[in-house]
């Protein structure tokens, strides 16, 4: 019975690793690419993909020999959008610090102990910052990870440091609690973060916290772009952009400070 129940297990974990691997790509994927990519054999990939599909979660396309995401896993994906429900109020905001900084605007919140942008409203300039709906970034490395961080107590910062660590990405990303905790304070005080170059290098963001009905961090409100366009100077003007549109937001959705 034991020996059953390990291989169902191991049977959806795999399926939930092929499902990830197709929603990784707009055109479609062999069966041969994602069984290589997850490590499977073709016949079990392949046992695997019909299964889901069979279930609405992929959908073949038999004229390419291509596999896609299905249907079933868009609505998935849609019902857990609806349950934060900041999502959809939030998208005037955005559009508004786009078209005022002419740079890309983010919507973002934890998850699993990461940083996941789950909405964007892109700048129309040609050499464009994003990282798109569905990146996952380690906290300490993020501009609206960091504002939310911000709201906690320090002994909360601390223990979650001690339980996550720190993954840096870039030489600029924080690798102890003494730096977190330093640019913490600054996002006290200012009322936004930045993330200067610490999740990748030559990119900058902006970003401030939306609080919610029970005075908690609800979600984070960035500006992202070009280091060269984002300057010391730019920055400031942004952030009191960025912590305006965060403000207007936490109004709208009912919120306190």
């Amino acid at each position: 019975m034991a020996s059953e129940k390990s291989e169902g297990v191991q049977s959806v974990t795999r399926a939930l690793r092929l499902l990830t691997l197709l929603s990784q790509s707009d055109e479609g994927q062999r069966v041969s690419d994602l069984a290589r990519d997850a490590g499977l054999a073709v016949s079990t990939a392949h046992r695997l993909l019909t299964t889901l599909e069979q279930s609405g979660f992929a959908q073949f396309a038999a004229d390419e020999a291509l596999w896609h995401v299905g249907r079933a896993a868009f609505s998935v994906g849609a019902a857990y959008t609806q349950r934060r429900n900041f999502i959809a109020p939030a998208l005037p905001f955005l559009r508004r610090l786009r078209d005022q900084t002419r740079e890309t605007a983010n919507l973002g919140l934890l998850d699993d102990d990461q940083l996941v942008t789950v909405s964007q409203v892109e700048s129309r300039e040609i050499m464009r910052a994003i990282s798109p709906p569905g990146g996952r970034v380690p906290v300490f490395c993020s501009g609206m990870g960091k504002a939310i961080l911000a709201t906690w107590t320090d002994d909360q910062i601390a223990a979650f440091a001690a339980r996550r660590g720190f993954h840096p990405l870039t030489p600029r990303s924080h690798r102890s609690l003494d730096t977190a905790m330093e640019d913490i304070a600054r996002v006290r005080d200012l009322g936004y973060a930045v993330d200067d170059e610490e999740h990748v290098t030559g990119l900058r963001c902006v970003a401030a916290v939306v609080q919610g009905p029970q005075g908690d961090a609800a979600c984070a409100i960035s500006v992202s772009g070009l280091a060269a366009r984002l300057t010391p100077e730019r920055i400031a003007v942004i952030g009191a952009q960025v912590k305006k549109a965060a403000d207007d937001l936490m109004t709208a959705l009912g919120g306190r400070a």
